[in-house]
C-alpha cells in the first residue's frame, strides 16, 4: 500500500473574496506531502480571481467560468480529481492544521471505509468561535434519520464515490447529505472525534440566508428514500423515526432562521411522528413556544436554549 496516497481537495467558489484566501492557505499549509488542490470558481467579479492567480503555481488546476451552482462546480473538481481520497472545502470554510494527515491515517487503518468524518468549529463572519459541532459514530440508518454531519470535515474514498455517483444537481442545500447516504449504503463510515475544520456562519451563508428552505429538501430526501429500492427495507423499518428526524431538522433551521411559529409547528409534527425524537430537544421546543409568544428574551437567560 502506498504510504502517502494522493489526496484531492476541491474548493467551489463564487464571489467569496472576503474569505477565499484563508480557505486556500488552510489547504496549502497542510503538512500532508501528497496533495492536489483544485479551485472551481463560478466567474466571480469581486477580486476572487486575483486571489486564485496569486496561488496558481501551487494549484493542480483552477478555472473561473459560469456554472450551474455549487454541486456542478464540485462535480467539475471530482471529475478531474485523481486522489485516492477526495473532499471539498467551501470558500468560506477552512481546514485546521494536520487535518488531512489525521484522516489519511484513519483511512489506511480501515481499508473498507467509504468516508471519514470529524468535528467542526463553528465561527462567525469575523472568525470568532461560536460553537463546537461534535458528532457521534453513526451508521446509515442514523443518516436516514437526519443525524447531520459537518460537510467541511468529511473525506471520501474516491473508489466509492465512483460507485455511488457524483452530487445530484437538483439539490441546493442537502446535496452533501444525499451523497453521504449513497456512500454509506456502499460501505461503512467512521467518526474521528477531533476538530478537523471550521465552518463559517455569516449572513450570506446558505445556512443563515436560506434557513427556511432546508426543510423542503429534507422532505424530498425522505420521499427519495421511500421509492429507492436499495433503501426500501430500511425505510420501512424506520419510517416514523425518519419522518421525525426530517421534521426536527426543519424545525431547527426554522428556529435559527427566526421563524419560531413555523418551527414550533414542525416540532409538533416531529413529536407526532416519534415522541422520543422530539423530546430530546424539549428545550428548543420551549424556546420556540415562548418566542412565538414574543417572550424570546426569557429563553436567552438559559444559554442551553440558544445552543
Amino acid at each position: 500500500m502506498n504510504e502517502k496516497p494522493l489526496v484531492s481537495i476541491i474548493t467551489p467558489s463564487f464571489n467569496q473574496a472576503k474569505f477565499l484566501e484563508q480557505t486556500i492557505t488552510s489547504v496549502l499549509n497542510q503538512d500532508y506531502p501528497n496533495l492536489e488542490y483544485l479551485v472551481v470558481d463560478g466567474g466571480s467579479v469581486d477580486g476572487s480571481q486575483d486571489i486564485i492567480k496569486k496561488h496558481a503555481a501551487k494549484l493542480k488546476w483552477w478555472v473561473s467560468e459560469p456554472d450551474r451552482g455549487q454541486a456542478d462546480a464540485i462535480n467539475k473538481g471530482f471529475q478531474r480529481a485523481r486522489g485516492e481520497y477526495v473532499a471539498w472545502l467551501n470558500s468560506d470554510d477552512y481546514y485546521l492544521p494536520d487535518a488531512i494527515s489525521k484522516v489519511v491515517n484513519v483511512f489506511q487503518s480501515h481499508p473498507d471505509l467509504s468516508l471519514v468524518y470529524g468535528n467542526v468549529l463553528a465561527v462567525n463572519g469575523s472568525g470568532n468561535i461560536i460553537n463546537h459541532l461534535r458528532y457521534q459514530q453513526w451508521k446509515l440508518e442514523d443518516l436516514m434519520k437526519f443525524n447531520i454531519i459537518g460537510q467541511p470535515s468529511v473525506f471520501i474514498r474516491r473508489a466509492y464515490l465512483q460507485k455511488s455517483g457524483l452530487l445530484n444537481l437538483s439539490y441546493q442545500y442537502l446535496l452533501d447529505h444525499q451523497l453521504w447516504l449513497r456512500l454509506a449504503l456502499q460501505a461503512p463510515m467512521i467518526y474521528l472525534p477531533e476538530e478537523l475544520s471550521a465552518a463559517r456562519f455569516h449572513s450570506q451563508s446558505k445556512s443563515m440566508a436560506k434557513a427556511g428552505d432546508f426543510g423542503a429538501e429534507a422532505y424530498r430526501i425522505v420521499q427519495w428514500l421511500e421509492i429507492t429500492p436499495a433503501f426500501k427495507l430500511r425505510y420501512e423499518e424506520n419510517k416514523n423515526k425518519i419522518w421525525a428526524g426530517a421534521h426536527r431538522f426543519n424545525a431547527r433551521y426554522l428556529l435559527d432562521g427566526n421563524q419560531p411559529r413555523q418551527a414550533f409547528q414542525a416540532y409538533l409534527q416531529c413529536l407526532r411522528s416519534d415522541f422520543s425524537t422530539g423530546l430530546r430537544e424539549w428545550y428548543r421546543i420551549v424556546f420556540a413556544f415562548i418566542s412565538m409568544l414574543g417572550l424570546g428574551r426569557l429563553g436567552r437567560l438559559h444559554p442551553r436554549w440558544r445552543k
